[in-house]
């Protein structure tokens, strides 16, 4: 059984594609997974680490916006879209897959158009709320579309589309003094955990340092700046009493243990994992994400009263940090929030995909073998 995972760019994009694969092999030791990804996604050294064989092509995605340049640009695309289906057609002849997954990202479009034009079989995984265009392009001829977000079926107007949810790392919960301890803040206190990424969220980083010291005085923070802020912000902050601070959490299992509210971005990972724990959280939505993707992410749950939402302009207002602050007083608030986004959880998504996958190829092989 061989299978193709087309989809990166992003950690977003990547990640379900891994936990699907790794499903699929605990399912069917045997088959054979391979990645098409580009050589400047975050594919390009997460996959070789991970142990799974990468297939490079020079696929390119439409600029945003109207400048000169990007329409010039732009005017080149059909053109390189051309030369990537090229190089599908001779990856796809090379490796004869059985299924391809697409996961997006502008790298899945070319492999999974191409499989559809050789009638191989072709299986969607959307992350987002509001799907973008190549979904909704590439699922007219897919075999089967699995959405994250209810609310996405909308979009889709056609049979074998079922929502089932975003395929995520397995996360462990640990009793919070054993969280707390890790971090090395008093389990006693309330905790705030405030993530964004690994390259951080500079308006979230901005308001914390402006709150930070009359949080302390209320609860403890758990606060990972990112990278790209982490040596400005420790030099400035130093070292407080129920703080820690971090250019980097590798334990999110423990951070999320030790969390009472969580404060991020609204990445559908990230949403995914926060639904399937049971957290409370504010969410505050990337606004250059495209087609401004995490706003109708964070609006789904913030509907449900699953969250609640603060855009990125305004959340180093008062208002804002008022909100926060009194979420972490309100045990109430926050439980009924932790329950409803439970309502959302679906933890057996990569799983339950992986079957489908399996399914797929063997259907696939065995008309093959009839032919």
């Amino acid at each position: 059984m061989r299978i193709i995972f087309a989809g990166g760019g992003t950690g977003g994009h990547l990640y379900p594609a891994v936990a699907i694969a790794e499903q699929v092999l605990k399912l069917e030791p045997n088959a054979m997974i391979s990645f098409v990804g580009t050589e400047k996604g975050i594919e390009s050294t997460e996959i070789p680490k991970l142990g799974y064989t990468l297939h490079i092509i020079s696929a390119v995605s439409l600029k945003r916006g109207f400048s000169p340049k990007t329409l010039f640009e732009n005017l080149k695309f059909p053109f390189r879209f051309y030369e990537s289906l090229n190089e599908c057609k001779r990856l796809l002849f090379q490796e004869e897959p059985d299924v391809v997954v697409g996961t997006g990202g502008f790298v899945s479009a070319p492999v999974v158009w191409q499989a559809q034009m050789w009638d191989i079989p072709t299986l969607i995984q959307e992350q987002n709320a509001k799907p973008g265009l190549a979904t909704r392009w590439l699922a007219r001829r897919a075999d089967e579309v699995h959405l994250s977000f209810l609310e996405s079926l909308d979009y889709f107007d056609r049979d074998e589309v079922f929502v089932t949810g975003n395929p995520t790392r397995e996360l462990k919960v640990y009793p919070k003094t054993e969280a707390c301890d890790f971090f090395g803040i008093n389990a006693m206190r309330k905790t705030l955990l405030v993530f964004g990424g690994s390259l951080g969220a500079r308006s979230i980083n901005r308001a914390m340092q402006q709150w930070l010291e009359e949080a302390l005085e209320k609860f403890n923070v758990i606060w990972q700046t990112g990278k790209l802020d982490f040596e400005s912000i420790a030099e400035r902050m130093g070292k407080k009493k129920n703080l820690w601070l971090g250019a980097f959490i590798d334990r999110m299992d423990y951070a999320y243990s030790a969390a009472d509210l969580v404060l991020c971005r609204a990445g559908a990972s990230t949403l995914a994992e926060l639904c399937n724990l049971g957290m409370a959280a504010v969410l505050v939505p990337y606004p250059f994400a495209a087609a401004n993707h995490q706003v109708h992410n964070a609006s789904a749950l913030a509907e449900q009263g699953a969250a609640e939402m603060i855009l990125d302009k305004d959340i180093s207002s008062t208002s804002a940090k008022q909100k926060i602050f009194d979420l972490m007083e309100n045990d109430e608030r926050r439980l009924m929030m932790r329950a409803n986004a439970k309502k959302h959880a679906r933890p057996n998504a990569a799983l339950k995909i992986a079957k489908r996958v399996i399914r797929l190829a063997k259907d696939y092989q065995m008309q093959e073998s009839e032919d």
